[in-house]
């Protein structure tokens, strides 16, 4: 390769004018960022590299994506671009002055480049300079910048526009979230019907369709109901925005986020989440009194209160002197504000050698093949953290030799301790209303929204979320008849609650209470807490034992009746992941975390709680759904709307038409799933591209057509029964054929999740309909990959021995959810490792009794 030649202003003059000539050739490639464009020119796409780091950071001139020098030849070769902006930042330790002090030197005079990096700008040990060039490849000819008099004007203005764009996190970050929000236009004259509805701290449910996820609150009337379906398969019906649509009522307020500094709260009518200045009125019309968290009996708020300050200081081992840890898996992670939860999960994900080999193993292969944008490919970001937090090339000690260089040459190499998981969060949070914040978060949450992603997302042969996948059998009993039903469904965590009357120290708690109460009383400082001692033996006595089901109806009585459901592991994975449900809502609303301390054992053994299946003497309930009922107001509303104008949500047929498809094929999916959103209508399409049909002009039935061509297209339940079409292709996304999608959804009254059960209970049904493929859409070929994993039984498993070690937990200091602090502690190389956030040390008082989420792996037999 030809050496770099360089082109400054003070070359000479025949140089200087040969610089247009030089761009010319690559001006077309040459763009100049606008409004809504992202520059990356902090970090490396495939990299955790910097303008600081050693060979600074290459920004694409077309798609102002950045590269490390170990990746820009990747994306020199894949896209044949070669303009380059190279950005570079040198720290220069500053020469000490015959006092012993450093020389005051002139600040900022070489430091343009507005980046968002680890090094603090206005240190007084050390200055910096910011190198910005372009570099032409494959020759690599580099041309100094500025060179305003040399450049082409439209080069001259690509460049100043990269260098002053912001970053594209700037909605990620703490002090910009807040500023964003507006206060609705409604909120100052709200109208709220006096109708005596009080709304109880816990036990939600949507009036409509009784989801108890994903919960809004409509200010107005005081209407529980669910949100939208979300990519992720979390989420709801969208009853909260039908609400709205009949009504007119504006705003909703997401419950489970309700705090003394606020709520979530969202504005129909301006269809954006907003700020409401009065929400503490609005919440107190409901019996919610936000206020009251603010302030306890005693006068002293809740951030004065110390009794809370143990819990702190013994998860974090403060006090004690710890060990920093250095290299290949001992990499911390920054806190991006409010993003511990997310380091913690992904410390632990990466300690699984499934989703190191998974992910790192294959790294060559996935950043090869990664698409255009690797910033927005779930496969990349994910290789990309596990090589950043396992290569070691983050996480290195200061050496006496390397100290002692620096200090001769009078340049200082920073150390790079951790990586900033910005480019991560940013992607995998994407489209989420909780995660894409920088509010606090609940681990749990966001570990089972990763584990959809993966699944969503698969990479090689071996789906590494495998490892996590267990069944569950459960059985259900009617009070009356003594008959029972057996189901199984998938589930990645074992939720075990806390036994409170368990406590082996219930005198001690009593005589804590007291003192508790007296200091209250008396204003003084609270007594030193007193934990319940909760023996793990009975939090999982209570897991096993029978709970009643609500609203259970009877299939052998025809009516409701009372019941019971049992659960047990119909398989053991090869990972167990056990929650100790700890928190929880008091009576007057205020969001409460049981401070107890769980035993839990080193090693595990749950074989006894092997399911068995049907017994010897059991009667099987009737496999009979329950009637439907359609109010006779339900009827008209349906036939309304077969004669309403078609109403489709043109931005998300611009979302879809955007990744390439047809845009009348983005039209169909967008209607034939009731406006449900891009999400929801891309799943349609998948399952249907191979139709002959897919990119030919909607045409909508006539009403007279409607009952021959299936009533249910417009997501409300047909006359004849006939599923809900987005229903119907939220089952078919996921591997499995549309009729017996339709025959599930029709045996349990078009309820997706027990449908999903229903499923995976009659595997039989599955064999049957192989038979009947070569009569059937071909909608399902799409999927047909998943189909040949999963086989006819089912979700692919890792059975086996129900006997487990614990290497890992996730411990969560703070009174709820909502707040706090998330530290993880991970078994490594027969110690115990901390990893809290940026800070990597050996630990010496794990403390496994105050975990929220921890890790075993199955001990080979």
């Amino acid at each position: 390769m030809q050496r770099a030649a360089f082109f400054s202003g003070g070359d000479a003059q025949m140089a200087a004018g040969d610089l247009g000539e030089l761009l010319v050739p690559y001006m077309p490639t040459i763009r100049v960022p606008k409004s809504g464009d992202r520059v990356y020119k902090t970090e490396c796409a495939f990299s955790y590299d910097s303008p600081e780091s050693e060979g600074g950071l290459y920004v694409c001139m077309n798609t102002f994506l950045g590269f490390g020098r170990e990746h820009i030849e990747r994306h020199y070769r894949k896209t044949g671009q070669c303009v380059y902006l190279h950005l570079k930042r040198r720290v220069i330790e500053k020469v000490p002055g015959a006092s012993g002090g450093a020389l005051p030197k002139r600040r900022n005079a070489k430091l343009f480049l507005d980046l968002e990096t680890n090094s603090d700008p206005n240190n007084d040990d050390f200055e910096y300079e910011d190198e910005a060039k372009l570099v032409i490849f494959p020759d690599h000819y580099e041309i100094l910048l500025p060179n305003i008099e040399e450049l082409p004007a439209l080069v001259t203005i690509a460049c100043d526009a990269l260098l002053s764009a912001k970053s594209p996190y700037r909605k990620q970050d703490p002090d910009s979230w807040e500023e964003e929000l507006q206060a609705s236009k409604h909120a100052k004259t709200l109208v709220q019907l006096d109708n005596g509805v009080r709304i109880p701290p816990s036990g939600w449910k949507c009036s409509k369709c009784d989801l108890r996820e994903n919960l809004w609150l409509n200010l107005t009337d005081g209407s529980v109901l669910c949100g939208k379906w979300f990519f992720d398969g979390s989420g709801g019906n969208g009853h909260a925005m039908e609400h709205y649509k009949e009504t007119g009522y504006p705003l909703a307020v997401k419950l489970g986020t309700i705090t003394p500094d606020g709520a979530d709260v969202y504005s129909f009518d301006e269809e954006e989440p907003v700020l409401d200045p009065h929400i503490a009125k609005h919440l107190a019309h409901f019996g919610i009194d936000m206020l009251q968290m603010q302030v306890t009996e005693n006068g002293l708020r809740d951030n004065d209160i110390k009794p809370r300050v143990s819990e702190w200081e013994v998860i974090q081992e403060a006090g004690v002197k710890l060990k920093p840890m250095y290299g290949p898996g001992y990499t911390g992670m920054k806190n991006l504000g409010n993003s511990c939860y997310l380091n913690a999960v992904m410390q632990a994900i990466f300690s699984i050698p499934e989703f190191q080999r998974a992910y790192v193993g294959n790294l060559p292969r996935i950043f090869d093949y990664s698409p255009l944008d690797p910033t927005q490919d779930f496969n990349t970001q994910m290789a990309k953290l596990g090589h950043g937090l396992l290569s070691g090339q983050y996480s290195k000690p200061p050496m006496k030799s390397e100290l002692i260089e620096q200090v001769m040459k009078e340049e200082h190499k920073p150390q790079h301790n951790g990586i900033s998981p910005r480019m991560f969060k940013a992607f995998i949070s994407k489209g989420h209303p909780e995660f894409s914040s920088n509010r606090q978060q609940d681990a749990q949450e966001f570990f089972l929204h990763l584990i959809n992603l993966v699944e969503r997302n698969p990479v090689g042969s071996e789906n590494p979320s495998d490892v996590f996948r267990f069944l569950v059998e459960e059985r259900t009993q009617c009070c009356q008849s003594r008959k029972v039903r057996y189901t199984e469904r998938v589930d990645y965590i074992m939720q075990l609650p806390v036994a409170m009357e368990a406590a082996t120290n219930k005198d001690e708690l009593i005589a804590y209470e007291l003192k508790r109460r007296e200091a209250e009383a008396a204003r003084r400082p609270p007594p030193e807490l007193v934990r319940a001692k909760i023996p793990f033996s009975a939090c999982l006595q209570a897991f096993s034992e029978p709970n009643n089901v609500e609203d259970f109806w009877s299939s052998a009585l025809q009516a409701k009746s009372a019941g019971v459901k049992t659960s047990r592991f119909a398989s053991f994975p090869e990972y167990l992941v056990v929650q100790i449900k700890k928190f929880t809502f008091g009576l007057d609303w205020i969001p409460k975390k049981l401070d107890v301390s769980v035993d839990m054992p080193d090693f595990l053994d749950i074989s006894h709680l092997r399911a068995r299946g049907l017994q010897p003497g059991e009667e099987e309930l009737p496999d009979i759904a329950p009637p439907i009922i359609i109010p006779d107001d339900a009827k008209d509303r349906m036939t309304n709307h077969f004669v309403e104008s078609l109403d489709i949500d043109e931005s998300s047929v611009m979302q879809l038409a955007e990744m390439g498809f047809p845009l009348e094929a983005c039209r169909k999916a967008v209607y034939y799933t009731g406006n449900l959103g891009a999400e929801v209508a891309f799943n349609w399409i998948i399952a249907h591209m191979e139709e002959p049909d897919f990119a030919e002009p909607l045409v909508i039935p006539a009403f007279g057509e409607v009952a021959s061509s299936g009533a249910a297209v417009f997501g409300a339940v047909g006359l004849d029964n006939q599923p809900p079409e987005e229903m119907v292709a939220i089952i078919i996304s996921m591997g499995f054929q549309r009729n017996l999608a339709i025959q599930a959804l029709k045996a349990t009254n078009n309820n997706l999740e027990r449908a999903l059960e229903w499923i995976f209970s009659h595997p039989e049904l599955e064999e049957e309909t192989e038979p009947a493929l070569d009569m059937m859409d071909m909608e399902n070929n799409a999927n047909a990959n998943i189909l040949a994993e999963t086989g006819s039984e089912g979700p692919r498993i890792k059975d086996g021995s129900g006997r487990y070690e614990l290497f890992g937990f996730i411990s969560h200091m703070g009174t709820s959810t909502m707040s706090g602090h998330y530290v993880c502690h991970l078994k490594k190389e027969g110690r115990w490792v901390i990893y809290n956030d940026l800070r990597v040390c050996a630990s010496e008082r794990p403390p496994k009794d105050l975990g929220y989420i921890y890790f075993y792996h199955r001990i080979p037999s």
